[in-house]
């Protein structure tokens, strides 16, 4: 009943805790019986006056001896169910990140962030409680029963038998409400995964809801979506007080009725007086393991509806594990390549065009140790080929082959390690200056670090702060925006790959973090394979190739002054952008 094994398996090394646990329970329970046995023993003798100080001093010294096995079994118990939680936290986490490593850089294309972080959390606290508290309960509710009815037996075989039958009872009742219930779980997990990921966004895009005076809208809708969690949390809640109430009924009945067969059997003349005291003393015991076991019915259920999901995340399909290494000769080569971000694909070269196309059989070249770079107006798949090189967008169409090995062969690490990527939104950790740019290179030296910052003209400002200590805060909100961009440059200059795709890089940000930021991609070009994508035509003007994107197609390609010449698509955004950024240099008014 509501037994996992392949959870149970996934976390094998918590067996032995619960054994150990149910071990010191079944150990506290004999201590208990030898003192209730020694007590009633006292207390017939006592009422047929036969009593004498060697029995009292016995009694006492039973007394005494079981407190303290009980206490020492109660802490070893605990003990136990700690170290089984802690495994189930640690092996759990462990395999949920492993998991993410292995789905790479493209995993939210198959879960949510934020189903992953509730999972991730809330999911294993739920089965730390059902492999700290419930297993070890389950088995030992199965024992306790058992042992007390072989013990009984020795005293009155009519009444040990009445208990057991009575015991299963209460796991039948509590069988009678497990389908329903587990329905009903499973819709509260659904529904509080859906208040998470709004809370989440609506979090995130805080800010934008504030500009657009869009916040009372959203806040409706979050209202919406508690008031649903809400109402399916009473239903969980209705349903556990009721199953509560269904095994008191059957438990407190129970031990009665073993009190009536005790003075029943005793009147009959079929049990003596230490042995009818004996089960009624220990006839409550028959049920207590039983019903502290439907006590935690209601984490069982979570713990089973959380390990439902959690295995749905680690059953997430992955593709095979790729053996190639990155070419010395990394010549970028792209044929036919095609994209949907609608289109249900293998990835790896497998294409579905059933979504609509956002790159339309591209051919590109990024020759090693060429500066190249790709514009075009937004929404023209400028970002997508970049997110297709990084290996990010699996489900391309065509080829894309780097020195002559298809992309989809190479390791993720090895591009990871190979290709380093920077957009305008570059993410920078809650912490100090100098464990952000080891990130590049975990073992760069401070002089190594300053030299970096100093050709991002960052060195001056950090100097007259904390230096290297400086601290920031999550995102380098503490930070402008153009010095969050200066960072983010010195720690992709720190990674010294072989080639460099800059996203954007320096868009949004002041004129002269934009020039620093350019004079460092433009120094990289001619040792480093270096893709540029602007908006912004007059950073590109130095590439030895540039190419033109329009509706997802390669409108045209060339140098800056042959596309000029030719008086097509660059040449018109080309002197749209300078009559902008010249307009009012002139006297116009403005």
């Amino acid at each position: 009943m509501m037994i996992n094994k392949r959870l149970i398996g996934t976390v094998s090394e918590s067996k032995k805790y619960i054994a150990g646990n149910v071990a010191a329970q079944w150990c506290s329970l004999a201590a208990n019986i030898a003192l209730m046995t020694a007590l009633t023993g006292l207390l017939a003798s006592l009422f047929h006056k036969t009593a004498d100080k060697n029995s009292g001093f016995f009694t006492a010294a039973a007394a005494g001896a079981a407190v303290t096995v009980r206490f020492v079994c109660t802490l070893l118990s605990s003990r136990m169910g700690y170290l089984s939680s802690k495994t189930v936290k640690k092996v759990l986490r462990e395999k949920i990140y492993e998991k993410l490593l292995r789905l790479g850089a493209s995993y939210n294309g198959q879960v949510k962030t934020s189903e992953v972080v509730q999972v991730a959390v809330e999911g294993v606290e739920q089965l730390e409680t059902y492999f700290g508290s419930y297993l070890p309960q389950f088995f030992y509710a199965m024992l306790a029963p058992l042992t007390l009815f072989v013990c009984l037996c020795f005293v009155n075989v009519p009444s040990a038998v009445v208990l057991l039958v009575c015991v299963p009872l209460i796991p039948v009742s509590i069988a009678a409400v497990q389908t329903w219930a587990k329905k009903l779980l499973s819709k509260y997990w659904g529904q509080y995964t859906a208040l998470g990921d709004t809370f989440l966004e609506n979090l995130q895009g805080l800010t934008t809801l504030k500009i657009y005076q869009a916040d009372g809208f959203k806040n409706e809708e979050m209202n919406r979506e508690a008031e649903k969690f809400r109402r399916i949390t009473m239903k969980v809640l209705t349903m556990q007080l009721n199953s509560i109430t269904i095994m008191d009924l059957i438990a407190y009945g129970g031990a009665a009725l073993g009190v009536i067969m005790a003075a029943t059997q005793f009147r009959a003349g079929n049990v003596t007086l230490s042995g009818c005291l004996l089960l009624i003393l220990l006839s409550a015991d028959f049920f207590i393991p039983m019903r502290q076991l439907g006590s935690f019915f209601h984490v069982a259920m979570n713990g089973m509806a959380a390990g439902d999901k959690i295995f749905r995340l680690l059953d997430l399909p992955e593709t095979e594990e790729k053996t190639g290494c990155f070419p010395p000769d990394c010549d970028i080569v792209c044929t036919g390549l095609r994209f949907s971000y609608d289109g249900n694909s293998s990835g790896g070269g497998g294409f579905d065009n059933g979504g609509r196309e956002i790159l339309c059989g591209i051919n590109m070249e990024f020759p090693k140790g060429r500066f190249v770079s790709i514009v075009g107006e937004s929404g023209c798949g400028k970002s997508t080929v970049a997110a297709v090189l990084m290996g990010r967008n699996r489900g391309f169409g065509g080829s894309v082959e780097i020195g002559g090995r298809a992309l989809a062969d190479i390791r993720e690490s090895e591009l990871m390690k190979n290709i380093t990527y920077v957009s305008h939104q570059s993410y920078l950790f809650k912490g100090t200056v100098r464990e952000n740019l080891r990130m590049g290179k975990p073992d760069a030296s401070d002089p190594e670090l300053w030299e970096v910052l100093e050709r991002v003209n960052m060195a001056g400002f950090l100097r007259s702060g904390g230096g290297l200590d400086t601290f920031l805060t999550e995102k380098a909100s503490n930070l402008s925006g153009g010095q969050r961009q200066r960072l983010a440059l010195a720690r992709a200059l720190l990674h010294d790959s072989s080639v460099y795709i800059f996203d954007e890089a320096a868009s949004n940000i002041d004129v002269e973090s934009e020039n620093d930021i350019m004079r460092e991609i433009h120094g990289l070009a001619g040792h480093k394979t270096v893709i540029l994508i602007s908006h912004r035509l007059a950073n590109v003007t130095e590439s030895d190739n540039i190419y033109v994107m329009d509706g997802g197609s390669v409108a045209e390609s060339g140098s800056h002054e042959e596309l000029l010449a030719r008086g097509g698509i660059y040449a018109k955004l080309w002197n749209t952008q300078q009559s902008l950024e010249n307009f009012g240099k002139d006297g116009t008014d403005i």
